[in-house]
C-alpha cells in the first residue's frame, strides 16, 4: 500500500447504499473469475442517482459506457456510506473500477470492515463534512501517515481520523494476508 494515494474526486452525498454501489442485477458475475470480476468495475455506482454525482448537469457517469475503469480514484462521501446490505461485492466493485480510497464522514460498519478485511480499499473517515468542500473532478491526495486529505485543485487541506487498529490489516492487503504474516494462518 502506498502511504499517499492520488486521484480525482467523485463526490457523493449521504446514505449511499450497497445497492447503489453495485446493483443486485450485476451480482451474477463471479468475483473469483478474473474475466467476470472486471464487470464489477464496469457497473460500479450504476445505481447512484445522477443528482448525487455532485455536478451541475447531473449526467456524469462514474464509469464511462463500455469501460471497466473509472476516471476517478477517490470517492468522497457523506454520512452512512455503504449502508444497506452486507454484500462484500460493494467495495470489490469500487476497487475493480480503480478506486483506492474513500473518504466519508462515517460508514456503515459492515461496509467499512468489508473494505478492510478484503483489502479492497482504504476507508478514511473525515474529521468534518467534505461533500460541499470538494467537487467531482478535483485532484486529491490522501496522506495516510499524516492523516490528511489535500485538495490540490483548490489548495485546501483537511484532517482525517487515524485508521487505528485496522491500518496493519490494510497495509498487509486484507485480513487473511495479515493473519498469514502474523503467523495466525499457515501459508
Amino acid at each position: 500500500m502506498l502511504n499517499v494515494i492520488r486521484g480525482k474526486a467523485f463526490v457523493l452525498g449521504d446514505n449511499v447504499d450497497t445497492d447503489q454501489i453495485i446493483p443486485a442485477k450485476y451480482l451474477s458475475y463471479n468475483p473469483a473469475d478474473p474475466g467476470e470480476r472486471r464487470y464489477f468495475g464496469m457497473y460500479a455506482m450504476d445505481g447512484v442517482p445522477a443528482a448525487q454525482s455532485g455536478l451541475p448537469d447531473g449526467n456524469i457517469r462514474f464509469v464511462r459506457p463500455n469501460e471497466f475503469k473509472s476516471d476517478y480514484g477517490i470517492v468522497i462521501g457523506g454520512r452512512n456510506f455503504g449502508c444497506g446490505s452486507s454484500r462484500e461485492h460493494a467495495p470489490l466493485a469500487l476497487a475493480e473500477a480503480g478506486i483506492r480510497a474513500i473518504v466519508a464522514e462515517f460508514y456503515a460498519r459492515i461496509f467499512f470492515r468489508n473494505c478492510v478485511n478484503g483489502g479492497y480499499l482504504v476507508p478514511c473517515e473525515s474529521a468534518r463534512r467534505l461533500v460541499e468542500q470538494i467537487h467531482t473532478g478535483d485532484e486529491l491526495t490522501v496522506d495516510l501517515d499524516n492523516n490528511q486529505l489535500a485538495n490540490v485543485t483548490r489548495g485546501a487541506t483537511y484532517p482525517l481520523k487515524p485508521l487505528g487498529d485496522v491500518k496493519p490489516i490494510i497495509e498487509a492487503g486484507g485480513l487473511f494476508q495479515y493473519a498469514r504474516e502474523a503467523g495466525m494462518l499457515k501459508s
